[in-house]
């Protein structure tokens, strides 16, 4: 059946996450499909919505649609006062954003509280640095012969950007991606995650509605192998945006061509704990980032390294603080850690506990599952080549593990084949500088958790980790190009 037949020009149905059927956006029309996927809370398996089940064609007619958008000026002032009425309208529906994230998500209800709260600043912040995009004026004269020349360069969109964002952060994922691509004079083609797409769909009715141009954003629903492919080899994308997984980007490299890419794909985050780091603040913090979302984080912390002269105190206090986390449901207001996203993952964890376990690592805490929940797991003397040492857990799992110096600290933490972020603790300014210089990664917390992020910094990381900066300002640098005038006067 045809677009128009099952489409609506104007009405995008019921808002996300309401039970009657979302619908995803082609070209300013709201699209249904005879196909559907159902989207379930986690915990119970629940029924949250349905979205349609887009294909290929759907991509490619979404890639057709921002394509002639990109032909109709929109200018800078016009992308600002978008962006902040969308921002205002987000603002105003955060309690609804929250449950929709909760339950069709990895997060808790109080954590899905502060997402939205976080996304009116992204916005915000993309609409500010759109106003900020400038070039430069050029020295032509530097060069002997030149001296009459005369210019500068200015940077203007890359064209069509194709976002693809995973299930862990469903709204502020998108909003990392549509707000700089957006505030740059881009058409975006977004595919969000499979499992989590209602919260980027009630954005996207918030933009529409912010007054939007048809075309400038495109959001299409489905499995990921089949829309991610489309839109990574399709010549007409010029940037690819992409969070997730480490095997999924490397095969975007190898489908997409020659364009612009930009790539987080995840970590095995260390912390380091010095003998002077003060454990009231670094044991909270620590399981903080270790077992928010479930772990499903990817700056989460999965390594602690502790200087051997504090180690059993330290994992005293924090096997401790660990033991008084509460497993169970999103939306209960006492929950620490809720399901993991699916039953298969929750149970991809658990066999790389008992894979430790029989290469000699302990289980101090936690250490089984109820259907999709992991209990908080803390382990120690996990062996170096065991899974939990090496790759990335994405699951409620943290394994401490005995040093004796700084310098065996940072080896052991840029052992592994990621480079996102890392931590230490320590009251000595000598040690943190030493951790900043020596530890391989795109960011160093000191005195914080792995999992601090400010979206005005460059975000990313080195070796596995992914390609180029996130955080609103790089973005928006990456989503353009140079162009160069030159003069001959």
């Amino acid at each position: 059946m045809s677009i128009e037949m099952l489409a609506g020009s104007s009405d995008p149905g019921p808002r996300p996450g309401a039970g009657g059927g979302a619908r995803m956006l082609i070209g300013g029309r709201w699209i249904a499909r005879r196909e559907t996927i159902d989207v379930r809370n986690p915990f119970d398996r629940q029924l949250v919505d349905t979205v349609p089940h887009g294909t290929a064609d759907d991509i490619n007619a979404a890639i057709a649609a921002a394509t002639e958008a990109l032909d109709t000026p929109w200018p800078t002032h016009a992308r600002y006062d978008m962006l902040m009425r969308a921002a205002a309208l987000l603002d105003a529906d955060r309690a609804a954003y929250a449950q929709t994230i909760a339950l069709e998500g990895s997060k808790t209800i109080r954590e899905a509280e502060r997402e939205p709260v976080r996304c009116v600043t992204l916005l915000r912040l993309a609409a500010e640095e759109g106003r900020r995009l400038c070039g430069e004026t050029l020295p032509f004269d530097s060069r002997p012969g030149s001296e009459n020349r005369a210019g500068y360069f200015f940077r203007f969109p890359v064209g069509v950007v194709g976002a693809i964002t995973p299930f862990n952060d469903p709204l502020s994922m998108a909003c990392h991606k549509v707000g700089p691509a957006i505030a740059a004079g881009n058409a975006v083609v977004l595919k969000p995650g499979t499992a989590t797409p209602l919260s980027a769909l009630r954005l996207a009715q918030d933009l529409v509605a912010a007054g939007l141009p048809a075309g400038r954003l495109n959001v299409v629903t489905g499995h990921g192998r089949e829309l991610g492919d489309a839109i990574a080899s399709s010549p007409r994308v010029r940037l690819v945006t992409f969070t997730g997984g480490v095997e999924t980007g490397v095969h975007i490299t190898r489908v997409a061509g020659i364009k612009k890419l930009s790539m987080e794909l995840g970590s095995n985050s260390p912390v380091i704990v010095m003998p002077d780091a003060r454990l009231d603040r670094a044991v909270p913090a620590i399981a903080a980032g270790a077992f928010a979302q479930a772990g499903q984080n990817c700056l989460g912390v999965q390594r602690v390294l502790v200087h051997a002269d504090i180690y059993e105190t330290f994992r005293d206090r924090f096997v401790s603080h660990v033991a008084g986390l509460k497993a169970g449901s999103s939306m209960d207001e006492a929950t620490d850690v809720c399901a993991m996203i699916t039953l298969a993952q929750a149970d991809r964890v658990e066999q790389w506990i008992r894979e430790a376990q029989q290469g000699g690592g302990r289980v101090l805490v936690g250490g089984h599952r109820e259907g999709a929940v992991v209990w908080p797991t803390v382990l120690e003397d996990v062996p170096d080549q065991a899974r939990l040492t090496c790759d990335e857990v994405y699951g409620p799992v943290v394994s401490l593990y005995r040093v004796r110096t700084l310098d065996d600290a940072i080896a052991r933490a840029n052992r592994v084949e990621y480079g996102l972020h890392a931590a230490i603790f320590t009251e000595s300014v000598r040690d943190a500088f030493a951790a900043i210089h020596g530890l391989h990664v795109g960011g160093v917390m000191v005195n914080d958790s792995t999992d601090y992020r400010l979206d005005v910094m460059p975000f990313g990381g080195t070796k596995l980790s992914g390609i180029g900066r996130e955080g609103i300002r790089f973005a928006v640098q990456d989503m353009t190009e140079t162009r160069v005038a030159c003069f001959n006067l």
